[in-house]
């Protein structure tokens, strides 16, 4: 009898349910894994280079320009002695003339008044202007004492008739001169030529000068400089 109810006993321990012990869980799900935005990351990174790769690149995408080492007057052309080489950026838009072409900017004239450490660019230069409308060019011959020290091509000048006689008193101007009625003949006047004197001889000491006048002035100005009496004062620019 007492082997049956343990037997008894024992089988019906075996049929209840085994509870899990408190150490056991249950296994977490897989983590979600996003290869899109792992695939956008690796993009970005990769544009990145890219941009940063062709900045380099036209940085250093430069060319070799013309650079002024001294100041240019209108109507000057450039030589081998006023001008260096530079870098400069070939992407600025600006037309740079190259180093190369040198030789053929020479030919050309500059357009207005360049200043040292200007970089060519072509619209600064052409070849000989032709006369402006209602312009003329007058030449007179001057003497020591009617031009300024270093009167040069491209100057701006204002032209006086000076008499030719002192206006002392004890002194006849029955000649008709007119000495000592000093005008203004000319406000602004351009020098497009003034050759340099030279030699020892006192003919030298005259400046054959080419002005351009209005067309108005040029009357007066061929009459006082026909008479000697035409003098220039060198003013600033435009």
């Amino acid at each position: 009898m007492k082997i049956q109810e343990r037997t008894g006993a024992g089988a019906g321990r075996s049929a209840a349910p085994a509870q899990p012990s408190v150490g056991d869980r249950l296994p977490s799900p897989p983590r979600e894994r996003k290869p899109a935005l792992a695939a956008l990351a690796v993009l970005l990174i990769l544009l990145g280079a890219l941009g940063a790769t062709m900045l380099v690149l036209r940085v250093g995408d430069r060319v070799e320009a013309i650079q002024l080492t001294v100041d240019i007057k209108a109507g000057e052309s450039i030589t081998k002695d006023n001008v260096k080489v530079v870098m400069v950026n070939d992407d600025s838009g600006a037309n740079f003339v190259p180093w190369s072409q040198r030789e053929s900017l020479m030919k050309l004239q500059a357009k207005s008044r360049l200043y040292k450490g200007t970089v060519v660019v072509g619209e600064m230069f052409a070849g000989k202007a032709d006369m402006e409308p209602g312009k003329a060019t007058v030449g007179v011959s001057l003497k020591d004492g009617q031009y300024p020290a270093g009167l040069d091509a491209g100057d701006n000048v204002a032209v006086y008739r000076v008499g030719g006689k002192s206006s002392s008193g004890d002194q006849d101007d029955s000649s008709g001169s007119t000495g000592g009625d000093n005008s203004l003949l000319v406000e602004r006047a351009v020098v497009e030529s003034a050759p340099q004197t030279g030699g020892d001889s006192i003919a030298s000491t005259s400046k054959a000068v080419t002005l351009t006048v209005d067309a108005a002035d040029a009357s007066a100005v061929a009459q006082a400089a026909s008479a000697g009496e035409v003098a220039v004062v060198l003013i600033p620019g435009k």
